[in-house]
Formats: C-alpha cells, structure tokens, sequence
C-alpha cells in the first residue's frame, strides 16, 4: 500500500537493453489496459493500483486484469531475450 493506494508490480527484466523496444508497445498498451510500464531501481517493471478501499469486485478486476497485462509483457521480454524478430504493426502510437 501506498499513499490510500493498493499497488501491485512486478519486475519485468533488469536488461536495460530491452527498454527502447518495450517503451514502444508501451503508449498503445495503455489505451488496452490499466497497467503502466516504468523504469526504476534497475528493472523493467509493470505496476497497476487502486483505492485501498475499493469494493471486492473492484480488487478483483484489479487482479485479473495486472495479471493478463503481465502475461502479456513476458512473453514480450521473452521474445525479445530469444533474440526473435517482434513485428510491430505500423499503427503503433507514439508518445
């Protein structure tokens, strides 16, 4: 908890290598999901909050949405740390 915040994160990768790569999904995955992409601390890592006194369902789309947001950077981090070729659509949206 943080500042009347419930806060979930989870680190991604400490490769600083992948940052330019993953920043690039990052502006059109938040038009998809609640979930924010940061750098800090030496990790890549993926971070979702909401009020600490929000409802039962609330937490629960909280949960389930961070964890489909998560499963979807890793296999990101994953492709990229196999060294595969990502295509990236050419309607990606820049910050």
């Amino acid at each position: 908890m943080s500042a009347g915040r419930i806060v979930l994160s989870v680190a991604l990768t400490e490769d600083e290598s992948m940052i330019p790569a993953l920043a690039a999904y990052a502006a059109g995955r938040m038009l998809r999901e609640e979930a924010t992409l940061a750098y800090g601390k030496g990790n890549v890592f993926l971070w979702q909050d909401a009020p600490v006194d929000a409802d039962d369902r609330t937490l629960l789309r909280l949960f389930e949405s961070f964890t489909d947001s998560c499963d979807w950077w890793r296999a990101r981090v994953e492709e990229r740390g196999k060294g595969e070729a990502v295509e990236i659509s050419e309607s990606v949206i820049r910050p």
